[in-house]
């Protein structure tokens, strides 16, 4: 075998073999295509950022066939080189970044040593209430309460963790092993004729539950300052209180949030785009015996665990809400308490609560530069212009479907934070008045937060979800995610347009 050979096998490991080329080739055809639309005197950078953020969505959506990091990030290192955006900018969309960074490098870390208080308190939940329809209203409620607390990554990084320790809970008993046992879930050689029989019907329960939740993160995020990012940043150039951020959205966002509870009630009644999934009494009996073993096993120091687990999450709670620090340095505060107090102070011991966030961090990095190609070839200012261009009464409609699109395809924190300084630039030149200002600020806002449900890479915990370790688990695609949101995506979409167009 010649060393071609071997690079070429070793090139995406085990991606197959159609993928492979796929990036082959678009790591070639690339440089070509610059230089054969600059020779036609065409806007060459212009047409090849978009192609470029085309082929980056390709690498999320095929996110099960090879982690987006590696492909997406030769894409990113191939945009440096062809000058389509440079460090500096990709530095500067980290700096502006860094908050949501530092979350995912200790928040969720910190989540993680909240594991055993996380599960107890969604298994009671999970046997105490018998209707499917009731548990994923609650899902769905309380991670849209939560979120417009604390953050949307954060509570994301809650139910990742949940649905993690339930399919592990579900492969252990259908393995045949004691419930503290050592236990490689990821190989289903050892599951018995129940556990083949019931896998695919627990996998779709649980993407039922975690897309009721990840979807309640953005009915909650988009309510609060400090819910989502870009709300903060809209605030802050708004020049908005978190009493008066709630108030101004809360026409468009009050009817939004209705509009999903009935959204999650009708997709679970009327089993639509994949839910409505019931979930076995076989398997349900597993769930009660896990319970049953926790009560009779549990020793002092497990009582004390999650004592501490409880103390700590209440702080979490107040931290947040009263937002006394950034959530990362949070974060920080909760791993050091949990760690310190729970014993946990070996080295090896503190590396696997950061493994599920590192390689997302790592991509999220990736597509700032992304970002940046789009912010220097700047792609988005033609739908800018145009919607400044039209009447008063068209321009907060068409900022939210503008902003809604944009969203879908990019980062909804980078398209606010374009829309929200040019409407602001707007406002300085005295192109638009104080109370038209405040009517986009909140057509940004909310266009941003709401149709962004529409495909992982719009919302920051949608892409987390994606390329979490629990997504291949449960079989939880790139395009079964966008097949599952649609619903949620039209209802809360038009509803959201509608609002804007009668209430603002």
């Amino acid at each position: 075998m010649t060393l071609l050979d071997n690079l070429y096998n070793s090139f995406l490991g085990d991606s197959p073999n159609w993928y492979k080329k796929t990036i082959i080739a678009f790591l070639i055809i690339n440089p070509f295509l610059l230089w054969f639309l600059n020779q036609l005197n065409l806007e060459g950078g212009f047409i090849m950022g978009w192609v470029l953020l085309i082929q980056f969505i390709f690498t999320l959506a095929l996110a099960l066939k090879c982690y987006p990091l590696q492909p997406g990030g030769l894409l990113a290192i191939q945009s440096l080189f062809l000058g389509l955006t440079n460090p500096y900018t990709l530095m500067h969309e980290v700096e502006n970044n860094l908050e949501v960074i530092l979350l995912l490098v200790f928040m969720v870390a910190g989540i993680y040593f909240m594991k055993n208080l996380m599960l107890a308190i969604f298994t009671r939940l999970f046997l105490q209430i018998e209707s499917k329809v009731l548990l994923s209203l609650l899902f769905c409620f309380v991670a849209a309460f939560l979120s417009a607390f604390l953050d949307a990554l954060t509570v994301t990084a809650v139910l990742i963790g949940v649905g993690i320790g339930f399919y592990r809970i579900f492969h252990l008993a259908t393995s045949g092993k004691g419930f503290d046992d050592d236990h490689n879930y990821l190989d289903d050689s050892s599951l018995n004729s129940l556990g083949r029989d019931q896998q695919e019907n627990f996998k779709a329960f649980l993407r039922n539950l975690l897309m009721h939740g990840v979807v309640g993160t953005a009915l909650g995020g988009v309510c609060t300052i400090v819910g989502e990012p870009q709300n903060l940043l809209i605030a802050n150039v708004a020049d908005w209180t978190f009493i008066e951020f709630l108030v101004v959205m809360s026409p468009i966002t009050v009817p939004v949030f209705f509009a999903g509870m009935i959204t999650c009630f009708a997709v679970e009644k009327l089993k639509i785009a994949g839910f409505g999934t019931q979930l076995p009494s076989e398997i349900k009996e597993i769930f009660e015996s896990y319970s049953d073993f926790r009560k009779s096993n549990r020793t002092d120091k497990d009582k004390t665990d999650l004592l501490i687990e409880a103390i700590v999450g209440v702080l979490l709670i107040i931290a947040l809400a009263l937002h006394v620090a950034e959530v990362g340095i949070i974060g920080l505060g909760v791993i050091i308490l949990l760690t310190a107090f729970k014993g946990v102070t070996e080295e090896h011991d503190l590396g696997p609560a950061f493994n599920e966030a590192l390689p997302f961090t790592a991509l999220l990095v990736v597509f700032f530069c992304i970002v940046g190609v789009i912010h220097d070839q700047d792609l988005f200012d033609p739908i800018i212009v145009y919607v400044l261009a039209q009447s008063v009464d068209l321009q907060a409609p068409l900022f939210f479907v503008a902003n809604g699109v944009l969203s879908m395809i990019s980062d909804n924190v980078f398209v606010a934070t374009v829309y929200i300084n040019e409407i602001k630039a707007a406002l300085d030149s005295g192109m638009i008045s104080r109370d038209q200002f405040e009517k986009l600020a909140v057509a940004v806002n909310t266009g941003t937060n709401i149709p962004s449900i529409a495909t992982p890479n719009g919302q920051a915990a949608f892409l987390f979800l994606l390329t979490s370790s629990l997504a291949p688990l449960i079989n939880l695609s790139y395009m079964r995610m966008v097949i599952m949101a649609s619903p949620y995506t039209l209802v809360l979409s038009t509803v959201g347009l509608l609002s804007v167009i009668y209430f603002l």
